[in-house]
């Protein structure tokens, strides 16, 4: 399946779409357990792409006991490339208002209980983030959103809270004060393992609320947040088919297929060499 190099991680509903054909579902076991549920991979626009229901489907895993590790790792067993994050956010801005899509290009890990890295048990790599999105990637998803008619941000600082509850309002005016745009609970890890993974990764956040700040709006709820998200879910679609057909008009290689280059601090002969067996899809290439 070296042919799927585009894959979005989001809803379940997501590769619910009359265009997608050739439909099977792909399970992957990982040296980091098993990934959040089966894989669905489809034909779009002739190009075959992946589809990881990020929380299980029926939405069975919070946002700390999703196993990002191996949702990446399956991701890059398969050859992917490219992702796609489809994620539900709150507004930390006035002018990031409840319906508008956001693309961020800078985020904040405010997480504390999450496996964060591929790199441990014998084998050191620090790998370098500046752009935790990819840049190329982005611009194609902003220029998707667009086209399918949402409103949208190319810019802003996404924070990654723990979770599951959702914030004080002492908290979300912090939030404010350091300069956050938007707010979500998945984001980290998912960024920063796909940049260990060296796959390409952009997220399209659909603003749900204004988080709790707000003093004219109610405060976030569930039940807003999928409300919301049900509107925005024919958007999302849009865009993902359409990202999915203009490929050969933004896909190459960029910065984030070498960004694990010349990072690896450990001496080769002190990697356990069952580490570099489960590691290789990861980083076989650099010891090869």
């Amino acid at each position: 399946m070296s042919d799927i190099e585009l894959a979005i991680i989001g809803g379940s509903g997501l590769y619910d779409m009359a265009a997608l054909s050739g439909i099977e579902e792909v399970n992957i076991s990982t040296p980091f357990g098993d990934p959040s549920d089966r894989i669905t991979v489809g034909t779009l626009h002739g190009r075959r792409v992946a589809f990881l229901p990020r929380h299980g489907r029926g939405h069975v895993l919070n946002p700390t006991e999703v196993p990002y590790r191996a949702n990446i790792f399956a991701l890059k067993a398969l050859g992917v490339k490219y992702i796609v994050a489809v994620s539900a956010c709150g507004s930390l801005r006035e002018d990031y208002a409840p319906g508008h899509i956001v693309v961020p290009d800078q985020l904040f890990d405010h997480t504390r209980k999450r496996q964060v890295t591929f790199y441990e048990r014998g084998l050191v790599a620090h790998v370098g983030v500046p752009h935790p999105f990819s840049p190329e990637l982005s611009r194609a998803v902003v220029s998707a959103a667009q086209r399918a008619g949402g409103t949208v941000h190319n810019e802003g600082t996404f924070i990654t809270i723990e979770g599951p509850r959702f914030s004080t309002k002492g908290e979300s005016n912090l939030y404010r004060q350091w300069g956050m745009s938007i707010i979500g609970m998945t984001t980290s890890p998912e960024a920063f393992l796909a940049a260990e993974a060296e796959i390409a990764y952009s997220v399209m956040a659909h603003v749900t609320d204004y988080d709790v700040w707000h003093v004219n709006e109610a405060p976030v709820s569930v039940e807003k947040v999928i409300h919301v998200l049900k509107d925005n879910m024919k958007i999302a679609k849009k865009a993902v088919s359409l990202i999915a057909q203009t490929m050969d008009n933004w896909a190459g290689d960029f910065d984030a297929h070498q960004a694990m280059k010349d990072t690896i601090l450990t001496q080769r002969t002190q990697i356990p060499e069952a580490l570099k067996v489960a590691l290789k899809p990861l980083m076989g290439k650099y010891w090869e």
